[in-house]
């Protein structure tokens, strides 16, 4: 799909720009580790090793959340890893067997204290290797384990949202997503009332999606670059409405720009920021929070936020 509107001049609603999990030009850096790493050391001294960048990361996280708060960003994607390879089969934890397990919680709940005094909604985006509707069974195991596991943080945090694509087609898109639905039920109220589901570009669009997310209350995170990757029989207005009234909260959407334009090779491919004019019309005067996937970062959304007239 080749797609161009008009500049955008100003968005009068309470729109809510937010930052995906890393900084370009700013010191702050989520620490992570390697389960190679960390198998050459005794047990004692790998939860010592993952205490200390648990401790680092909540110090990361407060710096992030302060600089969304100073810089007119309204809502942070938290990355995946804050507590590294915590599931992991080998060299995974529960957060009980830290060093100063609850000091290390106690940090992440005065990050959700701020985000909430500041008013920054935060939220997490699984890996791609996340796959709720897999046919086999210990992928969804493993993808359980991890939706539990980002849950948890996400209750220390106060995020509202766990966002996951809706997996592979396997040759049966029906089928597919009917094994997403019944696997919903194995999900505990703390991850499943936190659960999302997006678009993508190459297997479900958002008329797929829609259905599921009605029966099931799920909501729809609408990615509108997606969406132009992969078109259905919705018009961005009309997807931009069914998705939200999929939400019982404040819609939360995706914006990124093709990295050779809509003309060029491979348009699912992110830029280093937003072309202004892929920033949907029919999203202006919305109560929304829209995610900047970019990779200028933080770089991205001051430059969107300026063209939108976004105050700080």
């Amino acid at each position: 799909m080749i797609y161009s509107a008009p500049l955008n001049t100003a968005c009068p609603g309470r729109l809510r720009l937010g930052l995906c999990c890393q900084f370009i030009a700013q010191p702050i850096k989520f620490r992570t580790t390697t389960a190679t790493a960390l198998a050459r050391l005794p047990r004692r001294a790998q939860l010592q090793r993952l205490a200390e960048l648990v401790a680092t990361n909540a110090e990361y996280l407060l710096a992030a959340l302060k600089y969304c708060a100073g810089h007119g960003i309204g809502s942070f994607r938290i990355c995946s890893p804050i507590l590294p390879i915590k599931t992991h089969p080998v060299v995974g934890y529960r957060v009980e067997e830290l060093p100063r397990a609850e000091s290390l919680v106690a940090q992440f709940r005065r990050c959700g204290e701020y985000a909430r005094a500041q008013d920054i909604r935060t939220g997490f985006h699984p890996d791609q290797f996340v796959v709720l509707n897999s046919p086999d069974a210990g992928i969804v195991q493993r993808s359980i384990a991890d939706l539990e596991s980002q849950a948890e943080i996400a209750q220390w945090v106060q995020a509202d949202t766990v966002n996951i694509h809706g997996g592979g087609g396997y040759g049966d898109k029906p089928a597919a997503l009917e094994r997403f639905r019944r696997n919903l039920g194995l999900l505990s109220p703390r991850a499943r009332s936190r659960l999302t589901v997006e678009n993508d570009d190459k297997t479900f669009t958002p008329a797929d999606l829609l259905p599921l997310c009605r029966a099931e209350g799920v909501p729809l995170v609408y990615d509108v670059h997606h969406h132009r990757c992969l078109p259905d029989h919705l018009t961005v207005a009309e997807a931009t409405a069914a998705a939200s009234a999929t939400w019982d909260r404040e819609p939360l959407f995706h914006l990124s720009s093709p990295l050779a334009g809509w003309a060029g090779p491979k348009p699912e491919r992110h830029h280093d920021t937003i072309d202004p004019r892929d920033f949907p019309p029919e999203w202006r005067g919305l109560a929304l929070t829209v995610e900047v996937e970019a990779k200028a970062k933080e770089l991205a959304v001051e430059q969107l936020r300026k063209h939108l007239e976004i105050p700080q």
